[in-house]
């Protein structure tokens, strides 16, 4: 099946469910490999932060990403939408920090969407499929997730609050074309006691009770719910025979559990990649997806490494040799720890590290116990990556390429004379003003030696950067 996105823009208009801020939401095609990424064209350098779940700031009320100093707000609802569409590439322009909550479900997203239509890419879609299970546990909490083999996506919840008027409610969902009918009109909802300590925060500005269902969990008599009124703005409310406010009727009997197992498709949208497998969520919530998400990304990240070990052919022409690399990259011995470049296309590189006993390192490092260098390590790969960077550039020998972060580095295994290092590097998402985030992983025959994300600037030669070279 290949990648899709939208066919044209477009455009939603709406408000904020805690900011109350007015904001408007378009939804453009985007290119393959892309996934889903919002813009915050309010602010001065436009930033762009990823659908991942390494940008998620907070839980609270919802899911917030956080890049830098920009952030975008109750993002589980829209993700939920293209997720359960099956599109794959979309960019969001938001002109403000929160997505506007319309009508509490996912409905207008959908509707949004449609009415766009989907356009075929070029690219295979990757699916994140499940061979065995994954589980995520909160005790104390009695949450839990649980990911298992399947041949399509499915996904079951069960809710249980502390609560007369609601309990325990089942829901699931059998096929993804269903999403559009059975789970994107589901309103969120909130107990009254929660309503109230949240207007007391000065929080759910932009909250109507049109867009949740408000439950009441506690006794109360019609002084209580005139006060409540006024407080809402309404002339008057009242408890109906299900416990609910008489504001909104309810879409479903167990519409809350179908709202939650909404919001948990929305989550694990943050994992980057569809999914393959059966949901099965107990109690679920914002932080406990989140974390569930973390261990999916995971498991995700170390299936492709293990799917995508290169294979070298030492009986091969090299695609660049030591002295054409020496064109590109400013290194020379004894820094010069690429050999020959074997795979290279728009989106990854491979390159080889013959290690041998006349690395001057050895000397000391150790004596009579040779061992490569973790940070040499990590150096080859970057070095491997500035050819990715560079070998599109018209004159690739008149730049460099400086390191702006390394995060989530491991070491593995030793890597001794003998070895042949093979090192990959893997473009994260697009470069974007010459800022290079790639996920870099060498092996020594089919072993992970070590890997860690690298994020590097290319640099005219000649020009400052506050950076260390790579």
């Amino acid at each position: 099946m290949k990648q899709t996105t939208i066919k044209r823009s477009a455009q939603v208009k709406g408000v904020g469910l805690h900011t109350g801020k007015s904001v408007t939401l378009t939804f453009k095609p985007a290119p393959v490999n892309q996934g889903f990424r919002f813009q915050r064209i309010d602010l001065p350098e436009q930033p762009v932060i990823p659908a991942d779940v390494k940008w998620v700031a907070s839980t609270n009320r919802g899911t917030t990403l956080r890049r830098g100093e920009a952030q975008i707000a109750t993002v589980e609802h829209v993700l939920s939408a293209l997720t359960g569409l099956g599109i794959d590439n979309v960019l969001m322009e938001i002109d403000g920090p929160e997505m506007p909550i319309m009508d509490g479900t996912s409905m207008p997203f959908v509707q949004a969407l449609e009415a766009a239509g989907q356009e075929e890419q070029e690219a295979d879609r990757e699916y994140f499929i499940i061979t065995e299970p994954i589980s995520y546990k909160d005790e104390i909490l009695g949450i839990e997730l649980l990911a298992l083999p399947s041949d399509t996506f499915e996904a079951t919840v069960m809710i249980d609050f502390d609560s007369k008027v609601l309990g325990q409610q089942y829901a699931a969902l059998h096929d993804m074309t269903e999403y559009s009918t059975e789970i994107a009109p589901c309103r969120t909802f909130v107990f009254v006691h929660e309503l109230e300590k949240l207007m007391e925060m000065g929080l759910i500005k932009g909250g109507d009770l049109e867009n949740a269902i408000v439950i009441a969990d506690r006794k109360m008599d019609q002084a209580d719910l005139d006060v409540l009124a006024k407080k809402l703005g309404k002339q008057s409310i009242k408890v109906d025979s299900e416990g609910v406010l008489n504001t909104v009727k309810l879409h479903y009997q167990n519409e809350p559990a179908r709202h939650k197992l909404l919001d948990v498709i929305g989550d694990l949208a943050l994992i980057g990649k569809p999914i393959r497998g059966k949901i099965v969520a107990t109690k679920p919530g914002h932080t406990a997806n989140v974390e569930f998400a973390k261990i999916l990304k995971k498991h995700l990240t170390e299936a492709r490494r293990l799917l995508g070990i290169p294979r070298y052919d030492p009986s091969k022409e090299a695609l660049y040799d030591v002295n054409q690399i020496s064109t590109m990259l400013p290194h020379r011995f004894p820094f010069l720890l690429v050999d020959k470049i074997i795979e290279l296309t728009d989106n990854h590189v491979v390159g080889i590290k013959n290690i041998t006993m006349n690395e001057p390192f050895f000397q000391g490092h150790f004596p009579n116990n040779p061992i490569f260098p973790g940070v040499l390590q990590i150096e080859a790969l970057a070095q491997t990556g500035g050819i990715l960077a560079l070998h599109n550039m018209d004159d690739p020998g008149n730049w460099d390429t400086y390191f702006l972060k390394i995060e989530n580095t491991k070491f593995k295994a030793k890597v001794i004379p003998g070895d042949t290092l093979i090192l990959k590097m893997e473009l994260l998402e697009p470069i974007r003003r010459g800022i290079v985030h790639m996920q870099g992983t060498a092996y020594v025959g089919n072993k992970i030696v070590s890997e860690g994300e690298l994020t590097a600037q290319v640099v005219r030669r000649n020009k400052d950067a506050s950076a260390n070279g790579a």
